[in-house]
């Protein structure tokens, strides 16, 4: 991850597609059940929402806390590691969810 920036225009891009393919599925598929694919793009909104709003993340420490400069860098780069890892993971699982109930609404083959 480069910055904030670029991970929320990866969420974006992400959640986009998810409700992009959705609606596609929806109007072009017979037989798919329209309500469940309505309530995954309800949650695909919902995911980016709240995905957006955990990348708003701080060090709540400053350089005088800590005895040079470098251990300050090295904590905050540690800190922002497990921060940005623990969204990214939470993220992934939860798009697979989602994923999961587009597949469910698909329709049955014969």
């Amino acid at each position: 991850m480069a910055n904030k920036r670029s991970l929320k225009k990866q969420i974006r891009y992400i959640c986009g597609d998810i409700a992009g393919e959705t609606l596609l599925a929806k109007t072009l598929i017979p037989g798919i059940d329209k309500a469940a694919m309505t309530d995954v793009i309800v949650k695909t909104a919902e995911l980016q929402t709240t995905a957006l709003c955990r990348t708003n993340i701080a060090f709540d420490k400053t350089p005088k806390d800590f005895e040079n400069k470098a251990k300050y860098r090295a904590a905050r780069r540690k800190y922002y590691r497990q921060a940005f890892g623990k969204l990214s993971e939470t993220f992934n699982n939860q798009v697979l969810a989602v994923v999961k109930e587009m597949n469910a609404a698909m329709p049955k083959k014969k």
